[in-house]
């Protein structure tokens, strides 16, 4: 296998200009720049273009025939294939009501010809990197998701630092949500992940990245010597949370009555939180797989013993 990193994909622009001579300026540029290019003359052709191919990025101008600017952008937003995508709009226009019904309409960004080259450049990259940004956030928690949990580990096996991976998993939420249903669930998801983001971030360093998985999985890398006391800090303020998001009777019986996996009545103590830690302190992962395994490992083993608790991983430490 080659050791010469992959281009990344190039990123694709959708162009909707109906002045022949600005969407040539305009492909040359963002071609230029590296982005792929596609063109439309107007509204209705620039909504064809998006369903059949949705672009990361429309720049579109806002009188046009057809079908203008604003319809087309209320139109993508509208519909589920388009919903998403990042729209900045063109005008020879600079009235501050014109822009409003652009960002209204549901437009990210606003800008007046004629246009500096390297201003709509540096609007493009800032509007892209914010959808990427938010694409890679929960949007229940505000954490860091799946995409970017996964370029942490990379990035800290790429470099070669050490570091803690911890799998944090709430025990008995399944038996809490049907308790209390899904508003009152989501309100204790997001409680708990904040939770983890300021003990992790307070005990740990500045350098203490926190992700939510998703559901009532979290994660925290962190360095080797900060893993256990950020791990023995989370379990010690959740045991102090868990009750307050019961009611008072079923807090002070300390379970609730729900079915279980088979549809049995059971008897479920109050939530608590089992943590996997994975380190590289006795061992090296050349791959973030390798690092989550054995974080889903020990966190499945720790969910065996009642309440919380965590399980670091010992391979190569020595000792007993």
């Amino acid at each position: 296998m080659s050791d010469e990193p992959q281009a990344p994909a190039r990123e694709s622009i959708l162009v909707v200009e109906d002045d022949e001579f600005i969407a040539r300026l305009l492909r040359v540029e963002l071609a230029g720049a590296g982005y792929e290019v596609r063109t439309a003359t107007d509204g209705l052709e620039a909504l064809e273009a998006a369903f059949e191919r949705c672009p990361d990025l429309i720049l579109a101008d806002v009188m046009m025939p057809n079908m203008d600017g604003y319809e087309m952008t209320r139109r993508l937003r509208e519909d589920p294939r388009t919903e998403g995508v990042s729209i900045i709009m063109l005008t020879a226009r600079g009235v501050a009501a014109d822009k409003l019904e652009g960002l209204t309409a549901g437009a990210d960004d606003y800008i007046v010809k004629p246009f500096d080259a390297d201003e709509l450049l540096a609007r493009i990259r800032g509007v892209i990197r914010r959808a990427e940004y938010m694409r890679s956030v929960s949007p229940l928690t505000g954490l860091p998701g799946n995409v970017r949990i996964e370029d942490e580990i990379e990035a800290r096996i790429a470099h070669g630092l050490d570091f803690a991976l911890l799998y944090l998993d709430l025990d008995n939420f399944k038996a809490y949500s049907d308790r209390y249903g899904f508003v009152r669930g989501d309100e204790a998801l997001r409680a708990t992940g904040r939770l983890i983001r300021d003990t992790a971030k307070g005990v740990g360093s500045s350098a203490t990245f926190v992700g939510h998985i998703g559901g009532d999985d979290f994660v925290v890398v962190s360095s080797p010597e900060h893993a256990t006391v950020i791990a023995e800090e989370v379990i010690r303020r959740f045991d102090e949370l868990a009750p307050t998001l019961y009611e008072p009777e079923d807090a002070a019986r300390g379970f609730v009555e729900a079915e279980d996996r088979q549809g049995k009545r059971q008897r479920f103590p109050l939530v608590s939180v089992s943590i996997g830690i994975a380190s590289t302190a006795g061992r090296r992962f050349s791959h973030r797989a390798e690092a989550v395994q054995v974080a889903t490992e020990l966190k499945n083993y720790t969910k065996r013993t009642p309440g919380s608790s965590y399980t670091l991983d010992r391979r190569g430490m020595g000792g007993g």
